[in-house]
Formats: C-alpha cells, structure tokens, sequence
C-alpha cells in the first residue's frame, strides 16, 4: 500500500531559509516541497473557488508520484452545513480539481464544531458524495450559472474518488456513525488530540490531520511521538491501507520537519533525499 506524509498548504512565510531554501524563488516552493513531502493538503479551495488552470499549474509544478488532497468549501460544511447542497458539490466538483489529473487525492471536510449529528442530514450528504469517476462527473455536470468557468470534466488520469470527513462535535462519536461511514467508504479524519485520541478507521484509506499529540500540555511532535505514529501506520499499511498522514498542528513551523521525520521512520525515501 501507499503512505504519504504531509503538511497542510505550502505557502507560509516562517518556512523560507527554516524548511525552504535561503534564496528559493517563492515560485519554486511547491516544486521543493513536492521533493520533500508526499502529500499536501489544498486548503484555498475552503474559502475560495479555485478554476481549473489553477489546479493545473498545481499538478504542473508537483513531482512524479505526489498527490494533493483538498479540502471541500466552507459554503457546503459551514454555511448550508450539509443540508440541501446538491447544487453547491456540482459546482464545487466542476470548478477543476479533476485537472490534477494522476495527482488528485482525497476530499477532505471539516465540520464544524457546533455542526451535531442530524442522521437524515448526515445520511444524505454521504450518499451525495461521488465514490468513482463516473459518478463525479455525472454530478459536476449538473453545475450551474454560479460557476464562472465551463465545468471541468475531463478525468484523465484519475481512477480513484476518496472522501475523508473531520467531525468536530461529540455527538458522531458513536458505532452507527462509524458504521456509516464504513457503509461509503469515507475516512473519519483522526485528529490526534487529547479531546479526539482514536485512531479507528472506517475506509480503505486513513486520513490524519495531527494536530496533537494527544497528551496534555504537549508542546509539540516529539521523537517518542514520532516513533508511535510510525509503528501505527506500519500496522495499518501491513493490513493493506493507504495512508494520508497531514501535520496540521499550531506547532506549523515544525510541520515539514515533522512529516519527513515520519516518512523516513517508516523508511521511505524520495528523490529529496
């Protein structure tokens, strides 16, 4: 199976001359940080609709074998919060993220905090979600006039449609939600977090947003924490899952640094190297 190691975004300024070269061009970061890391999590595609030469010049950029997941918009968690959103995942799915092509990676959803379980709300939105190509291309097309650029359809390259989902509130923390999920093959987002310590899967695939570790007044990743991940995710690789491993913690400095540590703990090497 596949592991990939990660941060969320690659565009923060602290990076340059800590992770990023003293004196690499801003254009060439991502191309570095595809040398480096396995994954990046695309986090502008939340707050923004992004257009298909952006996802391109993404793809274009990255190396051979990397892969970008993406995070769904605020306007499908946050504001029509799941409900009656058919309309705003087709023009989502529209907008190009299939112009990753090879490089195209999960779907991530962040709920948010205050978001409680509604099962027929809940239920319905996972039924929504595209689950193979045909099936994301059938709903993109339904895209309307509020997309400002022809929809994207082409699936060349793609082979595989992923979902993971963070639920932040405490009422998902029960078997049926798990069941649930496992029902459509989406991966609850594992956290790592005093308040969100489990590592269960329910697809596939796991998909981590590390945001702990998971003890009080931790300050940050240590070697020992490092160590424990890397012989977790040994055993879920062992039993033929993929891996998406995101440092995604207020500690974003160390975040690059974090990841690399993990991948090559669980020895595997890039051409970065």
């Amino acid at each position: 199976m596949t592991i990939r190691t990660g941060t969320a975004g690659w565009v923060y300024e602290p990076w340059r001359g800590t992770f990023f070269p003293e004196g690499l061009v801003q254009k060439k970061e991502l191309a570095y940080a595809s040398s480096r890391l396995g994954t990046i999590e695309i986090n502008a595609t939340f707050r923004a609709t992004q257009k298909p030469d952006s996802f391109a010049k993404w793809a274009g950029e990255a190396r051979e074998g990397f892969v970008f997941s993406i995070k769904g918009p605020q306007l499908v968690t946050h504001i029509k919060r799941l409900k009656d959103c058919r309309a705003e995942l087709a023009n989502f799915f529209a907008s190009g993220p299939l112009a990753l092509g090879a490089k195209l990676g999960p779907f991530i959803w962040q709920l948010p905090p205050n978001l409680s379980y509604k099962p027929d709300i809940f239920a319905a939105f996972l039924a929504l979600l595209p689950k193979t190509p045909e099936q994301y291309v059938a709903l993109a097309g339904e895209a309307d006039g509020r997309l400002k650029t022809p929809p994207f359809l082409a699936t060349d390259g793609v082979t595989t449609i992923r979902h993971a989902i963070e639920l932040r509130n405490a009422s998902f923390d029960t078997p049926e939600i798990r069941d649930l999920l496992a029902s459509h093959n989406v991966a609850q987002v594992i956290a790592d977090t005093v308040e969100n310590p489990a590592r269960t899967l329910t697809a596939d695939f796991a998909y981590c947003r590390l945001q702990g570790p998971a003890r009080p007044a931790a300050q940050g990743y240590e070697t020992s924490d490092i160590a424990d991940w890397a012989g977790t995710i040994g055993a879920w690789d062992k039993a033929g899952k993929d891996v998406f491993a995101y440092f995604v913690h207020e500690d974003k400095l160390h975040a690059p640094a974090n990841a690399i540590a993990l991948r090559q703990a669980l020895g595997i090497t890039l051409p970065g190297d």
